[in-house]
């Protein structure tokens, strides 16, 4: 088995059934399967997979484990020489599988790649190829410096906009929306950590990639699309309160013992005025 393909599913039924049809429509020579994870979804999801791929391996939990236990349980049981994180939104080209698949087969030292992600409307979707969020690039990006400055590497250590994104290079960290990781990788780094429940788990993964010295590539020459935040403008608190306990996490983790206490406390006052400007906007911001 070349290509071990994982999908999670939470109440996105129709999303996952378009993704799962862009797979099957792939023109490759490569050996794939389908590992498919349900959250304890309650809109048929379940009903659909079944009647539509009964020949994939469907995970059913009675819970909603988040997105890194559920990658793991299906990684547990992977098959392939490669490993493939796919959100359930997304719409992968006929060639991508194949074009991403000969890429790694001739870069032994890449532990993980992901390809070019665009929106909808055509646009670069930023965070398929990030830098760190070290404190300070944290800095530049939330205080705006970035998009004063979007081609000044100084001020966009973390989106990258300074580089041509349809040219590859080495990178930091990819997008969790489309990561192909090397099974010697996962053997040697260890699964997703499940204390992200829904955030960050994709750049804890890289970092500890990079830390056990394997390259991360974004290769753009094929691509996918990525429908995010097609559903409702105004998000659920879990998911606003796990996006910004996933930045105190990933910093906690990685840089707390690294900075002053000065730095740590500006980090985490920061993320925490963050996190009340963002409830104050989700509730109280102008719905169309």
């Amino acid at each position: 088995m070349d290509l071990s393909i994982i999908v999670l599913n939470y109440n996105t039924k129709q999303l996952t059934l378009n993704c799962l049809e862009s797979i099957r429509n792939s023109v490759t020579e490569y050996l794939y399967e389908i590992i498919l994870v349900d959250n304890h979804s309650t809109d048929g999801s379940i009903e659909a997979f079944e009647k539509h791929y009964p020949e994939i391996e469907l995970i059913r939990n009675q819970v909603n484990v988040g997105f890194s236990k559920g990658n793991n349980q299906a990684m547990k049981i992977a098959r392939g020489r490669y490993v493939l994180l796919l959100n359930s939104d997304t719409i992968v080209n006929s060639d991508t599988l194949d074009v991403m698949l000969q890429f790694m087969d001739q870069q032994p030292t890449v532990g993980a790649a992901g390809c070019k992600v665009v929106l909808p409307d055509g646009s670069l979707d930023k965070a398929c190829r990030r830098g760190f969020p070290t404190p300070s690039a944290s800095f530049y990006y939330a205080f705006g410096f970035a998009k004063l400055f979007p081609r000044v590497p100084r001020f966009n250590q973390y989106q990258l906009s300074y580089l041509d994104p349809d040219q590859d290079y080495p990178v930091d960290c990819l997008v969790g929306a489309f990561m192909m990781v090397r099974r010697e990788v996962i053997d040697q780094v260890g699964m997703l950590d499940e204390d992200f429940f829904m955030y960050g788990e994709d750049i804890d993964w890289c970092y500890r990639i990079k830390e056990a010295g394997w390259g991360i590539h974004y290769y753009p020459y094929t691509e996918i699309v990525h429908y995010k935040g097609a559903s409702s403008r105004r998000r659920p608190f879990k998911i606003i309160y796990e996006f910004h306990r996933a930045m105190i996490l990933f910093h906690k983790k990685h840089y707390e013992k690294k900075y002053s206490w000065v730095v740590n406390l500006l980090v985490y006052a920061g993320v925490g005025l963050k996190f009340a400007i963002s409830i104050l906007l989700n509730r109280f911001g102008s719905v169309r």
